[in-house]
């Protein structure tokens, strides 16, 4: 071809390009008249979802969609309810309540995968309404979308706010030990048997052929046992030999490290299962169970003894957020590249198995005190969390609202088939029954008896359900439907609240019961969250003095009891009182608004004060001798349980003024000030010395809270006849056992009894 024929190609060529792309271009999307397309690419099976954003409740914030292997937000344009209801279903919720604009959760990163989405409201799935289409958007983050469901989970939902390991669930779906000894069927938990895993034909065998000890670890880690150990095969071969075996799986190779089978490389048969397996037999393993379900009690003070590490705020055995121990104090630890492998070792560690869950942004509630470590990576092999590499924290790093937690895979006990719950309005609620077994061996349902029952034993009972935390524990279930269960088989129950079921509490022998009716059984109200109270430690050291206040001051406050007993004896109005006064600054770190037990109809009008009365204790103070002797005391009525003040961006709900409602809301603080009537200790008998000052919030446990431990706070005192000295204030389980022993000579008290 000429040289000038060449070129004329070329121009022609360009020329009919540039004419094509002319026709094809169309306008820019226009914001105001989107083009709404259904969003068919990505079925909902596909996708996650997940609420972020700070502060909120579990059941609201910033809405969250995973795509393409990418977590991204939806933007506000065009949201309504009809939204928010078709996610919140997604999220696991029945149905939703509001929905929030202008990213009120906060700005999220990354992709905006949604715009302009217009549901009806009764799609399966975001997937399927109409909106710009997947990450077509001219939105920021500052419109980013979130929702607020209702606090009530769809039936059989599981959480799906998790960092989840990615599986091939089509062919692999449950895996088991069947236990093949007789005694071992019986035995809770199964430690040892055959490794059965589930697909859509049912159960089946895995060869044992090239099976590895790092698969075993596996398989225990998912039964919620820490360690594998060797088999004695003999009895297995000869059990297999008469067995008709199906292997689905013949070849796993597991590195050890995984939290799940199906995450392991896996050869799958094909053809004949029975005959794919030659010279081998099923695989057997046998686990070690952690020291909280070993056999003997040595086991389980092992685990007591040599603790750096501990769960808090979660609802059941194996769950909560992870605090580690540095020096002589306990902390918290950043969730910056927090994810499962890392959750295992922490799991492992307590004595469960590998991490079911590895939770982020504080979902079991913030912690106190220092951030002891920050992008925690594990290898996954470490004994503990403190072999893996880890940032030391700054004060920009991290705050406690990135708290890390985790859920642990634990053995499997059957709990929950000795205890139910029955004539609520929800499966949350309802009056208890046990499962009872006569002389004769025959089981039945009887009562149990309400007296002394109460939130301690009703937290027993709702988390041997798996129904969270007790709401309330209640000695009248008259207002409930009867079954047609009418004996009382158990009383006098007493829990310490960690039990892991209701038959680990003190009873008695004997039924003893004075109120043997139904409508006086025991009863319970469940909840997903709690509150969580804790006092600010350094603001009572911060606020300490003394004064000696005049006895025709103090008639209102001697009518609320809030002087000692030799006051009584006082000349009045002549006189004084020497009083210890601080501020108390009560904070509610939970996930749920601390509310007074008792409805606004039963609160008491105290005339003197002029306020009302939501709670008969809210608060104990107690200053106390180094052996424990109490040798002054006060008490805190609950006159007015309000917000004062909340962290950013969080709304106050509660007042007092008006005979308005009471509570505090999570994120918020109750103040009461040191010159404010009974905010005090009436020291005028205490002799010069060395004391502990001690305060403990709702200390008759008369509103559930997710951890109790936290709410006892602990100073040293220094009296001299004119002056006080107070220091080393900190809340009862911010330090080691070791440090505590140096602090004090005995246990503390909590029960503000004079003894």
């Amino acid at each position: 071809m000429e040289p000038c024929q060449w070129l004329l190609h070329i121009v022609v060529f360009l020329h009919n390009a540039w004419i094509q792309s002319c026709f094809a271009q169309t306008p820019p999307p226009v914001r105001s008249s989107p083009t709404p397309t259904p969003l068919t690419a990505q079925g909902p099976e596909t996708l996650k979802f997940r609420l972020s954003g700070f502060p909120r409740k579990h059941n609201e914030g910033r809405i969250e969609v995973f795509y393409k292997d990418e977590w991204g937000t939806i933007c506000d344009d065009d949201f309504s309810l009809a939204n928010a209801h078709v996610l919140c279903r997604q999220l696991g919720f029945v149905s939703a309540t509001g929905w929030a604009h202008s990213a009120k959760y906060g700005k999220g990163t990354g992709r905006i995968w949604l715009d302009n989405v217009q549901c009806s409201g009764s799609e399966r799935s975001v997937s399927v309404c109409k909106s710009r289409g997947w990450g077509n958007s001219d939105c920021t983050h500052d419109e980013d979308a979130g929702v607020i469901c209702k606090d009530e989970r769809l039936p059989g939902y599981m959480d799906s706010n998790v960092i989840e390991v990615q599986v091939d669930e089509n062919k692999v779906e449950e895996v088991r030990l069947r236990p093949v000894f007789t005694m071992a069927t019986k035995r809770m938990p199964v430690t040892e048997g055959v490794v059965e895993v589930k697909n859509k034909d049912g159960w089946a065998q895995i060869c044992d052929n090239g099976w590895t000890p790092k698969n075993s670890r596996v398989v225990c880690g998912m039964m919620g046992f820490p360690h594998e150990k060797k088999v004695n095969k003999s009895f297995y071969k000869l059990y297999a030999e008469r067995q008709k075996n199906r292997f689905l799986v013949h070849s796993v190779a597991c590195l050890g490290t995984e939290v799940h089978l199906a995450a392991c490389p896996l050869e799958f048969n094909n053809g004949n299962a029975t005959e794919s397996c030659p010279g081998g037999m099923p695989a057997v393993v046998s686990c070690v169970p952690g020291p909280l379900y070993a056999q003997s009690t040595a086991m389980r003070k092992k685990l007591k003894m040599q603790s750096t590490i501990r769960l808090k705020g979660g609802a059941k055995h194996g769950e909560g957020r992870v605090e580690v121990l540095k020096g002589s104090e306990w902390g918290t630890v950043c969730d910056d590249r927090w994810n499962l492998v890392s959750a295992s070792v922490v799991c492992r560690e307590l004595g469960f198995g590998s991490a079911k869950e590895a939770l982020t942004g504080a979902r079991m509630g913030q912690g106190l005190g220092p951030i002891h470590m920050n992008e925690v990576q594990c290898t996954g092999h470490e004994r503990s969390l403190w072999s893996c590499r880890y940032k030391n924290i700054t004060a920009e790093d991290c705050k406690h609202t990135e708290d890390a937690s985790v859920r642990c895979n634990v053995p499997y006990m059957g709990y929950e088939k000795t205890v139910r719950i029955l004539g609520g309005r929800s499966r949350y609620e309802g009056r208890v029954e046990v499962l009872y077994t006569e002389a004769n061996g025959t089981l039945r349902w009887g009562l149990i008896c309400g007296e002394g029952w109460g939130t301690k034993e009703a937290m027993v009972v709702c988390r041997q359900l798996g129904l969270g935390y007790a709401n309330h524990g209640l000695q009248e279930t008259w207002y409930w439907d009867s079954s047609n269960v009418t004996d009382m088989v158990m009383s006098g129950v007493k829990c310490t609240g960690d039990e892991m079921s209701l038959s680990q509490c003190q009873h008695h022998r004997t039924v003893n019961c004075q109120k043997t009716t139904a409508r006086f059984s025991a009863g319970v109200i469940c909840s997903e969250t709690a509150s969580d109270l804790v006092l600010n430690s350094p603001l009572v050291q911060q606020t300490t003095y003394i004064e000696d206040r005049p006895l025709h001051m103090l008639y209102c406050a001697a009518e609320e009891d809030c002087l000692s007993k030799s006051a009584a004896k006082a000349n009045w109005p002549y006189g004084h009182r020497r009083l210890l006064r601080f501020s108390s600054q009560i904070h509610n770190i939970g996930r749920a608004d601390f509310r007074p037990k008792a409805g606004r109809h039963s609160w008491v009008w105290h005339a003197c004060h002029g306020h009302y009365h939501s709670m008969d204790i809210f608060t104990h103070y107690d200053l106390m001798s180094a052996n424990g002797t109490k040798v002054a005391e006060g008490h805190k009525a609950s006159f007015c349980l309000e917000d004062t003040d909340c962290e950013e961006g969080v709304s106050k709900r509660y007042e007092c003024a008006n005979f308005g409602e009471q509570g505090i809301t999570v994120g918020c603080w109750d103040l009461y000030r040191h010159d404010i009537d009974c905010q005090w200790i009436d020291i005028t008998d205490v002799k010069p010395g060395n004391y502990i000052l001690q305060v403990v919030i709702n200390p008759n446990y008369e509103v559930a809270e997710s951890d109790f431990t936290n709410n006892a706070m602990k100073c040293n005192c220094k009296y001299d006849g004119h002056r006080i000295w107070v220091h080393n204030c900190h809340i009862g389980d911010a330090f080691s056992e070791e440090a505590e022993k140096k602090f004090e000579k005995y246990p503390g008290q909590l029960n503000n009894q004079i003894s």
